[in-house]
């Protein structure tokens, strides 16, 4: 059998493996979503995320050992990862306290536009070049964020700005990640995500701490082991499979909220919020498509 015979064959597992992790991490990170929803109408987000922390971080660093040794644990960037740490939970913050006010899906939608964001501010503060089609595609999702939100009119909602800062600050974060060395592999960054985000909603939790009722301690479980199972699937999705393909099911995330959202609080939104979802989630796709294509095309171009 000949080597272009079993290249492709290869190729075209690798990607339907690495889709599979993508659309099973985004459930699982949309299951902690619905289950940090039940919670926000009775605890504050600070104590959500930080027993969400506390419950995740053995996890973590369980794995992180086992796959990269301790010497992962070793980081040079540490004020870094702190501030990327507190950035996370005011972005955190407000995407659960826009759960409280609306529709799963609708904030998930929202929130979506944080590759928007990631390639206005890698301009702004990198100085990357983006050509003019991804500006026009950055330009249709804001598009599609003002069709959901609405501004000016009778149905817009000042809970709407909640996940756009989520969507704004984690793009932030995205861009600080530039200054952490590629020495520091994934399972480093993401021990000190999770560090971070304990560390930071500590400051604020004797203000706000309650203690939770046994009933809902399954609820707080599930905010913190689905979102670690998610987030592993889909580094897992990224890392096996081709960026230009598995990137686009990111968005099974706006099916998986509207799913859920009916089911547990009967929640569906209307055609506005379905078409702005539409223009956002296009706009995403393409943006990480061509971005995908762009980085492959630079690194086949010849050095001179």
């Amino acid at each position: 059998m000949s080597s272009s015979t079993v290249l492709p064959a290869a190729r075209e597992h690798s990607a339907a493996a690495g889709i599979a992790c993508v659309v099973g991490g985004i459930f699982f990170l949309t299951l902690s979503d619905a289950n940090a929803k039940w919670l926000g109408a009775s605890y504050n987000p600070l104590q959500i995320l930080f027993l969400r922390a506390v419950i995740a971080l053995p996890f973590v660093m369980t794995l992180a050992v086992w796959l990269g040794g301790r010497r992962v644990l070793y980081t040079t960037h540490l004020g870094l990862h702190l501030t990327r740490g507190a950035i996370n939970v005011v972005s955190a913050c407000c995407f659960y306290l826009g759960l409280r006010a609306l529709p799963l899906a609708e904030a998930t939608a929202i929130a979506f536009a944080a590759p928007l964001f990631v390639t206005a501010l890698s301009v702004m503060i990198l100085k990357e070049r983006v050509d003019g089609r991804r500006w026009l595609a950055v330009l249709a999702g804001f598009a599609g964020v003002l069709i959901v939100v609405r501004p000016g009119t009778d149905a817009f909602q000042a809970a709407t700005l909640l996940p756009l800062t989520t969507a704004l600050l984690y793009a932030v974060m995205m861009i600080t990640a530039r200054g952490i060395s590629r020495g520091e592999g994934m399972l480093t960054t993401t021990f000190y995500i999770v560090l971070g985000q304990l560390v930071c909603s500590s400051v604020g939790l004797p203000w706000v701490w309650q203690t939770p009722a046994m009933a809902d301690m399954p609820y707080f479980a599930g905010v913190a082991l689905f979102s670690t199972l998610g987030l592993a699937l889909i580094t897992q999705g990224f890392r096996i499979g081709p960026a230009s393909v598995v990137a686009p099911f990111d968005y099974t995330g706006l099916i998986w909220a509207t799913i859920l959202g009916w089911i547990f609080w009967r929640e569906a939104p209307d055609a506005y919020s379905y078409l702005g979802a539409l223009f956002i989630a296009g706009s995403g796709v393409y943006i990480a498509v061509r971005e995908a294509r762009n980085k492959s095309r630079a690194k086949r171009r010849p050095k001179r």
